[in-house]
């Protein structure tokens, strides 16, 4: 299976429910519902990864195993961490994007472990302790909009960007946006993680924040807006997503950050309350034999990234337990103060 062979069409057709509504805890985003002729088991998923972009996987998965039926909920990071950690939800397998609370799931005893052959692929960054499953890198991008630039020489680094936004005042005056940190798990973690990198975050952040930057919860909303003209850059977004969106190329303009260009793991784990525990592991090892085999973009395939090839620009993160020192209570409350005090002006 390689992603590009499922065309939108065939995502769409082969999708029979997908509807948007709100359970009585935890907000959904929608629920769809990968039936077969002749059912004989049902794996439920919650998943942080927009329907669209995800469906290839759940399609192959059902050609492996077709008298197996998907149903697929999707949330924000934060509403999956409360739909297990709080509510203790059935679902069979939880996807994120952010992996540091996928890791604070696991260290506070909300998973269960799994050993297979395929997991065994995975190297030691790219799993933690047989409970939390990476299968796909992902880059935190910059994305433009080349009309919006027009004239202006295209940022390549966070630097440049901070240059045109300081010299550029009125073009971009409440153009800008980025995650709302407070409530996106995704976007906490693409900022501490710059702020651990490099200093110019916080200088950025003060850029931004002096043309009354717009807040997001999520990427695919921002790169429609960056595509419709609301907004002119969108900082920090999926760059997963941003290519996904052929449909958008003449509008948007990714950028991958010359000085550095993070990359964050998506994962998987399995709920200590899964029903079906042994269709997680089967799921699971779908997922990371298809990243390490058949990945096509817009993923980084794991077999030609890996911290010795030299892409000194990239910067992955890795699973462990430091991806827990910003999730303790003080540091991210005194993280939050700063970031406010930067963006919220």
């Amino acid at each position: 299976m390689r992603f590009a062979l499922f065309s939108l069409l065939g995502m769409l057709t082969a999708i029979i429910t997908s509807v948007s509504l709100a359970a009585e805890g935890f907000e959904i985003e929608s629920i769809t519902l990968y039936p077969v002729d002749q059912p004989i088991r049902q794996i439920k998923i919650i998943s942080t990864a927009d329907t669209e972009l995800f469906a290839p996987l759940v399609l192959a998965f059902q050609q492996k195993n077709p008298q197996i039926e998907v149903e697929y909920t999707t949330v924000s990071s934060s509403q999956l961490m409360q739909a297990i950690s709080v509510e203790g939800a059935p679902f069979d397998v939880a996807i994120s994007s952010a992996m540091d609370l996928q890791t604070k799931l696991a260290n506070d005893g909300f998973t269960q472990s799994y050993r297979s052959d395929a997991t065994d692929m995975l190297p030691e960054w790219g799993r933690w302790r047989d409970h939390v499953f990476s299968f796909t890198q992902e880059a935190a991008a910059i994305v433009i909009s080349p009309d919006a630039f027009d004239g202006l020489q295209i940022p390549r680094t966070r630097q440049d960007l901070i240059t045109v936004l300081r010299n550029n005042p009125a073009r971009f005056k409440g153009k800008v946006g980025t995650y709302d940190v407070r409530s996106s798990g995704l976007g906490y973690l693409f900022a501490t993680q710059d702020a651990r990198t490099s200093e110019t975050f916080w200088r950025l952040s003060e850029v931004m924040g002096s043309l009354g930057t717009q807040l997001y919860c999520c990427s695919s909303e921002m790169i429609e807006d960056v595509a419709a003209g609301k907004i002119a850059v969108a900082y920090n977004v999926l760059g997963s997503y941003a290519l996904a969106r052929k449909d958008l190329a003449d509008k948007i303009t990714i950028i991958s950050p010359a000085d550095f260009t993070t990359l964050m793991l998506r994962t998987a784990i399995i709920p200590a309350n899964a029903q079906n525990p042994d269709l997680a592991g089967k799921f699971i090892d779908h997922l990371i034999v298809s990243a390490w085999t058949e990945a096509g973009e817009p993923y980084y395939p794991f077999p030609e990234l890996t911290s010795d090839t030299g892409a000194t620009t990239l910067r992955p993160i890795r699973l462990g337990p430091g991806l827990l020192v910003f999730l303790d209570g003080l540091k991210r409350q005194r993280f939050l103060q700063e970031w406010e005090a930067a963006v919220l002006r």
